[in-house]
């Protein structure tokens, strides 16, 4: 997804690249201006036919073009299908400060997660990489976070690119941007979520640690890691402990399974999907 990007006498709207998060989309009740599909897809196959569909249900427009037209939109691998949605905006952090003094109660429900489960918050520490930062979104969403924190500058926002790799997690779980991580992640101090930082150096191991509190995990660039204002206000350090010869992960690949140790510890049970 493209936020704001500017569509020649349409004003702003977002792009939404790829079978499944156009899909998501759908499911998520976002309202969409067209479904752009391009010619020569296979119209007798389940995505394709729940796309039309759905379409048709809400009186959405349906347009054939050329896969160049869709390239030239999405700048990404659109797999054929893109639609041209209203702008989404980010969540601020007034808005996460006021969902977290209700217990989330809103957004869980929109999402059909357990009401009662401490706050569940990831922040992404200037993380550039559009598919790390929709990579971690699509864990994120699966693990039952709350929220995902990204920093105004220096960071991968909500691009196509990011969409593609979210896979349509994007229309679920809350983005908030902040100004200032540091001073977000102090304020989320103050209302009692523990801030756990992560880094290779840490003298902690992720797996004695006590993930059951309310916490925001922080996790840092492939290359510079947390920086020390951020890492700064982390409660608590902790690494994944390496076996081989490699010295560290992914970004993506370190969140999720910080995430799901996270889900381990608090014994979070799986719900049906449809």
């Amino acid at each position: 997804m493209i936020r704001g990007q500017e569509q020649p006498g349409a004003g702003r709207e977002d792009v939404i690249a790829g079978r499944r998060a156009v899909a998501e989309a759908l499911r998520a009740g976002r309202p969409l201006h067209k479904l752009l599909i391009a010619w020569g897809v296979r119209e007798k196959s389940k995505e394709v036919d729940y796309l039309l569909a759905e379409a048709a249900r809400r009186h959405v427009p349906v347009e054939r073009v050329d896969r160049e037209r869709l390239a030239e939109l999405a700048g990404t691998d659109h797999q054929g299908v893109v639609a041209l949605a209203a702008v989404q905006p980010y969540l601020s952090l007034e808005d996460l400060m006021e969902a977290l003094s209700s217990g989330f109660g809103e957004w869980r429900r929109r999402r059909g997660l357990p009401a009662a489960a401490p706050a569940f918050l990831v922040a992404l520490d200037e993380i550039q990489d559009p598919q790390n930062v929709g990579a971690i979104l699509r864990t994120a969403e699966a693990a039952g976070a709350d929220g995902v924190l990204i920093p105004e500058r220096r960071a991968a926002g909500l691009t196509a690119a990011t969409a593609r790799s979210a896979a349509g997690a994007q229309e679920w779980i809350p983005v908030v941007r902040v100004t200032s991580l540091p001073y977000a992640l102090e304020r989320l101090k103050s209302q009692g979520l523990w801030v756990v930082g992560t880094a290779a150096d840490a003298p902690t191991s992720v797996y004695a640690a006590d993930l059951t509190m309310p916490l925001v995990l922080v996790i840092g660039s492939e290359g510079k890691g947390l920086r020390r204002s951020t890492a700064g206000v982390c409660d608590l350090m902790v690494h994944l402990p390496m076996q081989g010869r490699i010295g560290s992960l992914n970004a993506s690949v370190a969140a999720g399974i910080v995430l799901y140790e996270v889900v381990r510890q608090r014994g979070t049970g799986s719900r049906a999907t449809s």
